[in-house]
């Protein structure tokens, strides 16, 4: 496994994953535009960005097989190589040596794309933001939308009780500001890692070291001394500011626009960048930012309904619920009630989670049509729904009171009844019928 953004481009250029483009493309709107024709296809790298010395990369997590691939697994096994390394994360190698040589003056000098037309402006999507957690002394890595206001400044969208959200007001509480260092275009893994919500005071670093087989090198941010990954294409250095907010308005993974927050202030004093620096941007709402978010909470919402419901087969966050808002678990039922169990773990593994659907193991929890065969066949809506009003919900969700993050949720027991004979719920099937051609009598 390659150890930054660059090599792994270079790999999926290998395995004709990726394509180029070379024409000079305009960082607003025209790359979003483009990199939205390429949804769940390969790869891109713009070779030429209007006004701008960077190369700019996009849906490179855009798959599951490209998934699977920068953490060494396969598609089937993706949930359980994250789950692994959340349960053993390995401490990384970290080195002296400072490979920034090369600095900027400006954010106006890194191609940040504006997506949609009416985002508050620029946004950086790929983000990944350290920073020292005070009250445990470890470290924090998550990923942040930031917009870009000026050249020195950047809002940072930070969703308050989560991690680095804490790490902040534990700073202004104390009448401090955060410093933070920002990391634009490393290793695919890491990425992942970041979007894993790990327990408080975990170091998600060593989660992308474990992913990554222990290759990850680390060295210290130049200014705030905090590890960040040797092989990183952006490193922007600066601090939360404790005493200045702005606003701003954004497209969430939903495909809708987010309301309008206000949100923290970065104060940038820094900024590195490597020989041939290849900013890496993720367009909101569409496949790589949906898989980013969604896999690393698959993994846990199988760990958690596994641990209720040991006959849990798997576990699928659906395109129709956003990778976020719909999950179908799949199970061997062997008892009445263990559908409903699954229900109430789901929802708390996930608490944004908003519909859960339980089939059995002969229904494909990733096929859509199959899933409504079993809620059309298996279920009765007087004894198998589940509702919950009035629970903590996303404030993603339209439909949901987005304020104070109250919605209802929804599950669904689409199992067969075990008081019936399980024959009355036999799909019927024809013996040969997959290793029919037709072309062989057509």
């Amino acid at each position: 496994m390659q150890s930054g953004l660059s090599e792994f481009m270079l790999r999926l250029d290998r395995m004709n994953e990726l394509v180029k483009v070379e024409k000079t493309v305009d960082p607003k709107y025209e790359i979003a535009a483009i990199v939205s024709k390429l949804d769940k296809g390969k790869a891109v790298v713009f070779e030429s960005v209007k006004n701008s010395k960077f190369k700019v990369v996009a849906n490179v997590l855009g798959t599951r097989k490209r998934v699977a691939l920068a953490i060494g697994s396969s598609e089937d096994l993706i949930d359980d190589r994250i789950n692994h390394a959340v349960a053993k994360p390995v401490r990384t190698r970290s080195i002296g040596k400072n490979p920034w040589s090369r600095s900027i003056k400006n954010l106006f000098q890194i191609p940040i794309v504006t997506h949609f037309e009416k985002d508050s402006g620029p946004y950086i999507t790929s983000s990944l933001v350290f920073a020292k957690n005070q009250e445990t002394g470890s470290q924090n890595l998550s990923t942040h939308r930031l917009l870009r206001t000026d050249g020195t400044s950047l809002v940072i969208r930070m969703v308050e009780g989560r991690h680095l959200h804490k790490c902040y007001s534990y700073a202004k509480e104390h009448g401090e500001d955060l410093k933070v260092s920002i990391v634009v275009g490393s290793h695919p893994a890491i990425s992942i890692a970041s979007a894993y919500q790990a327990p408080y005071g975990q170091d998600e670093i060593q989660i992308a070291n474990s992913l990554m087989d222990n290759r990850l090198v680390t060295t210290n941010a130049p200014l705030s001394g905090l590890q960040v990954p040797l092989q990183s294409e952006i490193l922007i250095e600066g601090k939360i500011l404790a005493d200045k907010n702005d606003y701003d308005c954004m497209v969430e993974m939903l495909g809708t626009y987010d309301i309008r927050r206000l949100q923290p202030v970065i104060k940038i004093d820094k900024i590195y960048h490597s020989e041939n620096p290849i900013y890496h941007d993720i367009l909101p709402g569409y496949s790589e930012h949906r898989l980013l978010m969604g896999l690393p909470v698959e993994s846990r919402i199988r760990t958690e309904v596994k641990n209720v419901v040991p006959t849990m087969k798997d576990v699928y966050l659906t395109e129709g619920g956003c990778n976020w808002l719909d999950a179908v678990i799949q199970i061997k039922k062997t008892l009445e009630g263990q559908p409903k169990n699954a229900i109430l773990a789901a929802f708390a593994a996930h608490p944004s989670l908003k519909i859960a659907i339980v089939v059995d193991e002969d229904i494909d929890p990733r096929n859509s049509v199959q899933v409504e065969y079993a809620i059309s066949t298996r279920s009765q809506a007087d004894r198998d729904l589940v509702i919950i009003p009035g629970a903590k919900g996303s404030s993603l969700d339209p439909s949901s009171d987005q304020e104070n993050l109250i919605t209802t949720k929804l599950g669904i027991d689409a199992t067969g009844s075990i008081f019936k004979d399980r024959k009355r719920f036999e799909i019927a099937r024809i013996p040969g019928q997959e290793k029919i051609n037709l072309i062989e009598y057509l």
